[in-house]
């Protein structure tokens, strides 16, 4: 199943925007230091995610929310799911 989804670094303080088939196996690959970005501090939680019809529709999502570079807006998101 499709997803776009936030994760949360505690120890950073940072988020994480991403989209994928399988988020369990995803996170997973985060959290084992398998992404660049992510791999400077885990563990990442998943705090927020949308499903999606197709894997596009949900890269779609990723990039409208990655090019607001925008703090608020996901943790609006987070906070009004």
């Amino acid at each position: 199943m499709p997803y776009c989804y936030i994760l949360y670094s505690s120890s950073l303080d940072k988020y994480y925007v991403g989209a994928c088939n399988d988020i369990n196996r995803r996170l997973n690959e985060h959290n084992s230091g398998k992404s660049k970005f992510t791999s400077k501090e885990i563990p990442w939680d998943v705090v927020h995610k949308e499903f999606y019809n197709s894997l596009p529709e949900a890269k779609k999502r990723e990039s409208y929310i990655k090019k607001q570079k925008s703090r608020k807006l996901i943790i609006n998101l987070i906070t009004n799911t």
